[in-house]
């Protein structure tokens, strides 16, 4: 089993999240995140003050599937989280040594 973190735009999460249903993949966790990368920041003015914003608003989900999806499943969010322009996110795979359902206590791949 694989850990899939994608990095993606706020804008684009409801499209990935969509793209995501269609392959079959429910469960998913989405956290809100701020990170600075390529994309550089912007800057912005509040109260007649300009000030630089170095961190960006991004989302952050994460998915665990059996192996032989992985290539799939990433392929389905670079699709649909792609915009073209800097900032468009990135997705990291990491190993997953194990899966416990808390309420079954079902394991492996049955637990997800």
């Amino acid at each position: 089993m694989k850990k899939i973190e994608a990095i993606i735009r706020p804008h684009k999460l409801d499209d990935v999240r969509e793209a995501l249903s269609e392959e079959g993949i429910r469960g998913m966790t989405m956290i809100e995140v701020k990170g600075i990368g390529r994309q550089k920041g912007h800057t912005e003015v509040y109260r007649g003050s300009e000030y630089q914003i170095d961190f960006l608003p991004k989302i952050k989900l994460e998915v665990v599937v059996p192996d032989e999806i992985v290539d799939k499943i990433v392929s389905v969010i670079v699709r649909s989280a792609r915009t073209g322009s800097v900032g468009d996110g990135k997705i990291f795979i990491i190993p997953v040594g194990e899966v416990v359902r808390v309420r079954t206590e079902e394991v492996g791949e049955e637990a997800l």
